[in-house]
C-alpha cells in the first residue's frame, strides 16, 4: 500500500487508512507493508506481492520510467491495482496511468452527507452493504466519466445533493490479464473506519488478487 503523495495530502484519512489496514490483517488473510518510499516500487519487488494499492496518493508520484514499466506489467501480467480516493488525483503526466485507474480526478463539488447508490451488489467488492447507503464524504466528479469502458459499482445518487447527471464513484476493469479496481471515497477517516468501507476494500482486494 503506497500513500506517498506530491500534491494534496490527506495526512489524518492516510493515518486512519494504515490502522485499518493493519487491523484487518487480523480478521483477514490479508497481509499489507505500507510504505511511503517509492524507491521500494520495482519489477523485483513487486513479484513478492499480488496487489499494488495507491491509497490517498496525489501529484506527479516521483516514479521513473523503469518504475513506471514495472507497475504496468505488474498488472498486465495478471496482478492488481487498487485506487482509493485520491489516487485518481495522482499522475496526470503519465497518460497510462489514468487508463489504469480508470479517470482523472476534475473536482469535488459536494463535501456533505449524501447517498451512494450500489449498482452491482454481485460483485465481491460491493456485496453485503445493501442497495444504497448513506455517508458523509468528499464526492469526487472526473475530466471524463469513466462508464464507457469500466463496471460501475458505486455512482452516486444526484437527487441527494441537488444534482443531475452519472456520477460514477467505484468501479472496476480489466488490465492486460490484471484486474483493477478504484473507490472514490475515503476522504475522511470516517470512512476508513466504516465497517461497509472496510468490506468493500476486502472484497475488492480478494477480486484483484484472483481469491475471490
Amino acid at each position: 500500500m503506497v500513500t506517498a503523495t506530491a500534491g494534496f495530502r490527506h495526512e489524518d484519512a492516510i493515518a486512519a487508512a494504515r490502522r485499518v489496514m493493519a487491523n484487518l490483517q487480523t480478521t483477514s488473510e490479508i497481509v499489507t507493508t505500507s510504505t511511503e518510499d517509492l524507491s521500494t516500487i520495482s519489477a523485483s519487488a513487486l513479484r513478492d506481492y499480488d496487489v499494488l494499492f495507491f491509497a490517498l496518493t496525489s501529484g506527479e508520484l516521483a516514479l521513473t520510467p523503469d518504475q513506471k514499466s514495472a507497475i504496468l506489467d505488474f498488472v498486465s501480467g495478471g496482478k492488481g491495482f487498487i485506487g482509493v480516493h485520491s489516487a485518481t488525483d495522482t499522475l496526470y503526466e503519465w497518460p497510462q496511468y489514468g487508463q489504469l485507474v480508470g479517470a482523472y480526478f476534475k473536482e469535488h463539488p459536494w463535501t456533505q452527507r449524501a447517498t451512494v447508490v450500489v449498482e452491482d451488489a454481485s460483485h465481491p467488492a460491493a456485496s453485503g452493504i445493501g442497495d444504497r447507503f448513506s455517508l458523509m464524504e468528499e464526492f469526487y466528479t472526473f475530466r471524463e466519466n469513466p462508464r464507457p469502458h469500466v463496471h460501475v459499482l458505486l455512482r452516486l445518487d444526484p437527487a441527494s445533493v441537488g444534482a443531475d447527471g452519472d456520477f460514477p464513484l467505484a468501479w472496476v476493469q480489466s488490465f492486460g490479464d490484471g484486474r483493477v479496481y478504484y473507490n472514490a471515497l475515503g476522504h475522511f477517516p470516517e470512512t476508513w473506519n466504516d465497517a461497509g468501507f472496510q468490506r468493500q476494500l476486502l472484497g475488492a482486494m480478494r477480486w484483484v488478487a484472483r481469491r475471490d
